[in-house]
């Protein structure tokens, strides 16, 4: 094919030159892009499928963040519920000695009556606990806390309903008892044996719940960071091999430069025909 030399008018092996200096220019360009956004893929235009499988990974890794602070935020409730619970056992288990000790019948009335102001002032304190045990404004043992969704995957369906049952002393039947005669004490211990069994039927709910999170927070971290993993592969920039295309585009400029600079004063031969 003729290279055209002696025609001065069109310079074609420069505008050959001119196009494939331009193709390296814009080569470095993405590559520098590349190396200071760290990522292979900043635009649909670089690669459009994975542009697409990127972002849709980046979306499911956000959903599975938010859904791990929603089950941090569940433990915090449980572990709050479960403190509160364990506050209430321990009262129940010195009320259990109070009411044994009450209905003894070496007792005398002063020492009925003393045990009994005492008695009274643990049931106070035990429905204290339970007004205080809060967390964001919301009751937690006093028997409101029901049927409480908890977003735990990234999709709808993936959720635990937590419920949380009454601690008080109305819900665990001891608010009318009283250590006033030997009588009623006896009758007490009764009922304080059956108040303990039932929270601490309450409190293996609440221990359930937090092994169920527990074992969700786990597959939910794995999750994470298996999708990013995933998501890195796809669109982030392997730095050693944008920096060596670099290389490779700069030594091919210099090359393009000089030859677009041959291209150009070539023709000038034809001045020695004349």
């Amino acid at each position: 094919m003729s290279s055209g030399l002696t025609r001065v008018a069109s310079n074609v092996q420069a505008m050959q030159s001119l196009f494939n200096l331009n193709k390296t220019n814009s080569n470095i360009y993405n590559h520098q892009m590349s190396l200071s956004t760290g990522k292979k893929i900043n635009s649909p235009g670089d690669d459009p499928a994975g542009y697409q499988l990127a972002r849709g990974l980046q979306a499911r890794k956000s959903g599975l963040e938010s859904a791990l602070e929603n089950v941090s935020n569940a433990q915090s409730i449980l572990n709050i519920a479960d403190g509160g619970y364990q506050n209430i056992m321990d009262i129940l288990q010195t009320m259990k000695a109070k009411a044994t000790q009450a209905a003894d019948g070496s007792l005398g009335t002063t020492q009925r009556t003393a045990i009994n102001d005492q008695f009274t002032a643990l049931r106070d304190e035990i429905d204290s606990i339970v007004s205080e045990t809060k967390f964001n404004g919301n009751n937690l043992i006093d028997g409101t806390f029901s049927s409480k969704t908890f977003q735990t995957g990234e999709s709808a369906g993936e959720t635990l309903s937590v419920s949380l049952q009454s601690a008080n002393s109305t819900g665990l039947g001891i608010n009318s008892i009283g250590m006033s005669s030997q009588a009623s004490a006896s009758a007490a211990i009764t009922a304080l044996d059956s108040a303990i069994n039932t929270l601490a039927s309450r409190a293996q709910d609440v221990g359930e719940y937090k092994s169920r999170l527990s074992a969700k927070e786990s597959t939910l971290s794995v999750a994470i960071t298996n999708t990013e993993a995933v998501r890195s592969t796809y669109e982030d920039a392997d730095f050693a091999k944008e920096q060596m295309e670099v290389l490779k585009y700069q030594i091919l400029q210099q090359t393009a430069v000089a030859s677009l600079s041959q291209a150009n004063s070539a023709p000038q031969i034809v001045l020695s025909l004349f």
